[in-house]
């Protein structure tokens, strides 16, 4: 307790801190109000029975701040700027000037493959707007607009999104930890009291066994998330020694770290992105004036609306994307070569191909047990709502998983902070 106390000290005695934490909480306060802000031309009744009666739009809810639930100028949130960063990630794979502008081009490469991403975020924003529109309307829940209405509308929500994926990299720049992060974080939180809020009103004694075993089990989540999130393997690494001059160097060693996750909660959104594409698609077709199709569509929402289905599905989703992510942003045979340039080795393992297979050994193994916690972290809600009737989405496994791993992130920051301010 007194090192946190004498942490709080130092935060708040150094200006330039004091600084970036006061505007980091400026930006998501702001956030906060741009939340409240309704679109015009809402049926809220029908949105508040239409939000309770899917988990998915629930989950989207959490991670736009609740600005869905009341489609909020901002009720896309900075899901844009993440499709995006997503996209541009996968298309590193199939074109090698990208992968090569951002693996190894250094910072400039970098802040150009973040420019392309900020490009792609604008399209994406107005379709995405215009999906969300069009399905609400299709529910009810948005009364049908006139054409420059509607046209209106996509660009409120669209520059809603823009705008918060720009405070949030003014955050980043300005303020403390990685901007959409904290903001991810931020509309998580804001949810907390109110689902807090109406389980201590349905209060049952006679749940009270259900209830305990809901703590423990999110307590669990939260130290499982903290070991996990933390958990590395260290590959050791010897640099050979190397005679220049009059001088010896080298001889050397450290180690490289391997983590557990490498992936974080990416593999998670994967998942849910190809789950909700097709229920959003069948949810239009239902509309549609033909009974082969309208029996189709209804088929497959069935299926999707099955818990059981849908958890198996959601599961191996994030198994299968887990491995996915893991091979794109990590490449064993570029460690391999960057280690074999500066006169690096793995002890006991020869350089090149065999340093490569050796790291991609081990990487395998590493990447099946992060891949195993995160698809058992994403379905957790589902599997606590089937055992206790308790529905979880606002604190189950991801909220809890993006929760921590922005809080340690954020310690991380700040602790170095620090460090560079007493040197």
């Amino acid at each position: 307790m007194g090192n946190i106390i004498h942490k709080l000290k130092l935060v708040f005695g150094d200006k330039i801190l004091r600084g970036r934490i006061l505007f980091t909480l400026f930006v998501l306060v702001l956030f906060r109000l741009m939340a409240v802000i309704p679109i015009p031309g809402i049926d809220t009744l029908r949105l508040e029975q239409f939000m309770s009666s899917n988990d998915f739009f629930g989950l989207l809810n959490i991670f736009s701040g609740g600005g869905l639930s009341n489609l909020s100028i901002i009720m896309l949130g900075v899901s844009p700027y993440i499709t995006s960063s997503i996209i541009m990630q996968l298309m590193t794979v199939m074109f090698p000037k990208l992968k090569a502008m951002y693996q190894e081009e250094g910072d400039v490469g970098r802040r150009k493959f973040a420019q392309y991403s900020r490009l792609l975020t604008v399209p994406l924003a107005l379709m995405q707007g215009y999906a969300f529109i069009a399905l609400l309307q299709s529910q009810g829940i948005l009364a049908k607009l006139p054409t420059f209405e509607l046209i209106t509308n996509l660009i409120v929500i669209s520059a809603g999104s823009l705008l918060l994926t720009w405070l949030g990299e003014l955050i980043s720049e300005f303020g403390v930890g990685n901007g959409v992060s904290l903001i991810i974080f931020a509309g998580i939180v804001s949810v907390l009291p109110g689902h807090t809020g109406q389980l201590l009103f349905a209060f049952d004694a006679s749940q009270l066994p259900a209830y305990v075993g809901f703590l423990a089990a999110a307590l669990a989540v939260i130290w499982g998330v903290v070991v996990i999130t933390e958990a590395e393997r260290p590959i050791p690494v010897t640099y050979a020694k190397q005679v220049r001059g009059n001088k010896m160097y080298g001889g050397v060693s450290t180690y490289l770290p391997l983590r557990v996750n490498q992936a974080g909660v990416i593999p998670i959104i994967f998942a849910l992105s190809i789950l909700l594409f097709p229920q959003m698609i069948m949810r239009f077709l239902a509309n549609v004036d033909n009974t082969i199709i309208q029996k189709i569509s209804s088929l497959i929402l069935s299926l999707l609306s099955n818990q059981a289905l849908y958890g198996i599905a959601y599961f191996l989703l994030v198994f299968l994307f887990t491995y996915f992510y893991t091979a794109i942003t990590f490449d064993p045979d570029a460690i391999s070569k960057n280690l074999q340039r500066s006169g690096a080795f793995i002890p006991g393992v020869r350089p090149g191909i065999s340093t490569s297979q050796h790291i991609a050994r081990i990487l395998f193994r590493l990447t099946m047990i992060g891949a195993l916690f995160l698809s058992i972290i994403a379905v957790l809600p589902l599997i606590v709502k089937a055992a206790t009737g308790i529905s979880a989405v606002a604190i189950g496994g991801t909220s809890l998983l993006i929760v921590v791993s922005v809080v340690i992130d954020l310690i991380k920051k700040v602790d170095a902070q620090i460090a560079a301010r007493e040197y």
